[in-house]
């Protein structure tokens, strides 16, 4: 039988790309931690720090869809570079401030500019569906790509904490900002597989957030992104009270690994069913297992659990990400697939600090019921969008 993975990077160009990629979109989970361990080092406070790092986090939120819309009418070359330049100069200045004691305020004017960094993980989904377009390959390349971002969303972080605590504190942040850099420069120096621009001569295209359909995508995502978020705030008040705080990150690692596999293997096989169909089966094993959660008692049953629950979340990213490939036109494809991340990213943000407060007020029991509120959320949205996404495919 052939491996479809072998299969998928038969393509010239596509392993390069895909490794520059890989180095530049690992430089935004390592930001965010890294500033809030930089600056509780340097600064000893804590509401300081996560202010700093969250004004950074949805400064990349509110920009990343107008980068990349840019993206699609300019290309990847013409602006990807210059984003790439406005984040890395304000990171820069950033860590001077802080390392020369400025006021707390330049913090966050600097933070802003800074989450100009280029969405690395859509414009190497549109460098596939250029590739790929109306191949049963772009369904494994969307697989990949799933497996890769649970890869940086567990290093990343654990890099850059490892980083500033060991060598200096800026150090996570400093190297987050060359890996951006040099990822961004190899990317963008690879021109034959680039997706061609596709600027509007009447002027200034709708944007795609304005479609039903991709309204419905990005708010599942947004409740999954909830759940993972729930998970990674709450698997550490779960350790902590059962006195093993270190077990936390082995939890934490169980719930990528499960996503992980599940995208591997879900991108091994072509499925057949529609995936209007494979979205609602998904989200509701999304919804069903985090249910579970509420009856754990032990940090062995926490990490089954989770385990569980991150099966369905890859296969369910995977098929978000083709229907939105289906559904936005190539034109908009960059910004299409932005939004997606992006409303990831934000359910990821607002689970943790809904399910932090909630652990604070209820316990770690009320912790988890955040997850299975996001859940059943993200069934809810599946179901009343049904029909208006199995319209857009028409």
């Amino acid at each position: 039988m052939a491996n479809p993975y072998r299969e998928l990077f038969a393509a010239r160009g596509s392993l390069a790309f895909t490794a520059a990629a890989l180095i530049a979109r690992t430089a935004a989970p390592m930001t965010g931690i890294g500033l809030i361990t930089m600056l509780s080092q340097l600064r000893g406070d804590y509401g300081l720090a996560g202010a700093v790092s969250a004004c950074f986090t949805l400064s990349m939120a509110l920009l990343g869809p107008q980068i990349s819309r840019l993206v699609d009418r300019r290309g990847q070359s013409r602006v990807l570079l210059p984003a790439c330049g406005v984040s890395v100069v304000s990171l820069g200045i950033l860590l001077l401030c802080t390392s020369y004691g400025a006021p707390a305020w330049l913090l966050f004017v600097f933070a802003v500019p800074a989450g100009c960094l280029p969405n690395m993980a859509a414009t190497v989904r549109a460098r596939w569906s250029h590739l790929y377009r109306e191949s049963a390959r772009l369904h494994t390349a969307f697989s990949f790509e799933s497996v890769v971002d649970e890869i940086t969303y567990v290093f990343g972080p654990a890099l850059s904490v490892a980083l500033c605590t060991t060598l200096f504190p800026q150090a996570g942040p400093l190297v987050a900002a060359v890996l951006l850099t040099v990822g961004t420069v190899l990317f963008t120096a690879q021109r034959a597989t680039e997706p061609p621009a596709h600027a509007s001569a009447s002027g200034p295209a709708r944007s795609v957030i304005r479609n039903p359909a991709v309204v419905v995508l990005v708010l599942v995502l947004t409740a999954g992104g909830t759940i993972v978020g729930t998970v990674d705030v709450v698997s550490i008040a779960f350790a902590e009270a059962q006195g093993n705080t270190m077990a936390a990150g082995v939890v934490v690692s169980v719930y990528a690994i499960g996503s992980a596999v599940a995208g591997l293997v879900f991108g091994g096989h072509r499925p057949t069913v529609p995936l209007p169909r494979l979205l609602l089966y998904g989200t509701l094993g999304t919804a069903l297992t985090t249910v579970p959660m509420l009856l754990v008692t032990s940090i062995a049953g926490l990490a089954t659990t989770v385990f569980f629950a991150g099966v369905f979340f890859a296969p369910s990213m995977i098929v978000i990400m083709t229907l939105v490939e289906r559904i936005v036109p190539a034109s908009a494809l960059t910004e299409g697939m932005t939004w997606a991340v992006t409303g990831l990213n934000a359910g990821v943000a607002l689970g943790a600090a809904v399910s932090g407060q909630v652990v604070d007020d209820f316990g770690v029991a009320g912790g988890f019921t955040v997850a299975v509120v996001a859940g059943g959320v993200a069934l809810l949205v599946v179901l009343l969008g049904h029909r208006s996404i199995a319209v857009r495919l028409r």
